[in-house]
């Protein structure tokens, strides 16, 4: 996605080529009041224009304790942001509180370190 386009002086990366596109897709196909549960690497996420998106936006963070701290280890989280996916499609969630019940591979909702729009798991 950060590839260089030389082509245009406005548009300089693949980033900003296709985020009026995605955001504008995502206002599209989602009804009022739908909340975009946002699962994807923070690479891929950059695309969306949240500034554009009609939407609320609620991204879930997952953090494993090492040497005493919480940190978001890649490997770790990829495996947990796919967990999370199977979770709401195997249970039909459909109230975002709801994700904050998620507890598959020991991850468990820490209300401390999360905000409103910010739900942060640890294990």
């Amino acid at each position: 996605m950060g590839t260089k386009l030389n082509y245009s002086t406005k548009i300089k990366n693949l980033y900003q080529f296709w985020a009026d596109q995605v955001t504008d897709s995502l206002n599209d196909e989602m009804e009022k009041g739908e909340v975009l549960v946002n699962l994807a690497s923070n690479e891929y996420f950059k695309v969306i224009n949240p500034k554009k998106l009609n939407h609320r936006i609620v991204t879930c963070s997952f953090k494993d304790e090492k040497n005493g701290v919480y940190k978001m280890i890649s490997v770790y989280a990829k495996f947990a942001r796919g967990l999370m996916t199977r979770f709401i499609i195997q249970n039909k969630l459909t109230e975002v509180e709801h994700l904050k019940t998620f507890d598959l591979e020991g991850y468990l909702f820490n209300k401390e370190m999360s905000t409103e729009d910010n739900f942060v798991f640890i294990r």
